[in-house]
């Protein structure tokens, strides 16, 4: 994949229908760390995260033909609201598969944008493959949340505007799940200046990429429940974004339960801000190893805002 090229057809393609969002300075984390650390606000994004990117340059790179038939997807987070979001936008009929099982807090966001709805089976996984599935019975464009060149592509954009927003960037911190998004930025940001580095930030009950990196190939490990839910779960077998993981993330942090809650709480107390679990992993990460990072320019990735009211009064208590 050759990022550079790649990234900047995606940045021509979305930027008519996703936010240029801010890179904040962090005077609290900045005295933290002893250097200067800046915030990429993607919490600020349409739909409250990074993955409207990715969706729309996914549906806005199919033919004529393809958007006719319809898409497919299966996801009751991050990804579903963009997907949702982006089909009802341009005109794309767009369904999403969900477990039965799936919040109606949730479900009744989903519903708002008018997207078709469909569920199956009480676990996300079998949920997906049901999916895929009918997407391949029918003929029709599965939309992956992070498995596919164009979702990482559109994710990378997000590059473009660090390398705009901030002059000589020396690290940056990236939320990690299935891996789209720090394929993106990572492989964007080395097509450009080899010596930024990009660290990848996981919660322990559920650092499947890091584990996979470290054993050579893609593990399937028991992932435990977390509050960074934006990020728990397995790989896809042969997923591209392992390869790409292994090829441009410099290093991995790994960070507690507790480490991740104390971080959302800093963010209330000092921005103001409200951020989901998978978000505050780059802050939690970056105050676990903040003397790593001394006299550097860092970014750290907010990725999204979203969470429910059960968990954020678990977190506050």
């Amino acid at each position: 994949m050759d990022f550079a090229k790649e990234t900047e057809k995606a940045e021509k393609r979305i930027r008519g229908y996703v936010r240029k969002t801010p890179l904040e300075y962090s005077p609290f984390l900045s005295e933290e760390g002893k250097n200067k650390t800046y915030l990429k606000l993607e919490n600020l994004q349409l739909t409250s995260s990074f993955k409207i990117r990715g969706a729309i340059n996914k549906l806005l790179s199919l033919s004529q033909e393809d958007r006719e038939r319809g898409v497919i997807t299966s996801s009751s987070g991050n990804h579903g609201a963009a997907f949702a979001y982006i089909t009802s936008k341009i005109g794309v009929e767009g369904t999403i598969y969900l477990p039965k099982n799936a919040s109606e807090a949730k479900i009744a966001s989903l519903r708002s944008y008018g997207t078709n709805l469909e569920f199956y089976g009480y676990d996300c996984v079998q949920t997906e493959t049901h999916a895929r599935s009918i997407s391949l019975e029918k003929g029709v464009i599965f939309v992956s949340p992070y498995n596919d060149p164009e979702i990482i592509a559109g994710q990378a954009t997000i590059g473009i505007e660090l390398l705009e927003q901030l002059a000589g960037i020396d690290v940056v911190l990236v939320p990690v799940g299935g891996g789209g998004l720090i394929s993106g930025i990572a492989g964007y940001l080395k097509s450009i200046n080899k010596n930024i580095e990009v660290i990848g930030c996981q919660p322990n009950n559920s650092a499947v990429m890091y584990e996979s990196i470290k054993q050579g190939k893609i593990v399937n490990i028991k992932s435990l429940d977390t509050i960074s839910d934006g990020t728990a779960g397995g790989i896809e077998e042969n997923s591209i974004t392992f390869n790409f993981c292994k090829e441009y993330v410099d290093d991995f942090i790994i960070v507690s339960e507790l480490e991740i809650k104390e971080a959302m709480k800093l963010m209330l107390q000092h921005h103001h801000m409200l951020i989901e679990g998978a978000a505050a992993l780059t802050v939690s990460s970056f105050l676990k190893n903040k003397s790593k990072f001394e006299g550097k320019n860092v970014v750290l990735v907010i990725s999204g805002a979203k969470i429910s009211l059960e968990k954020l009064k678990e977190i506050l208590c």
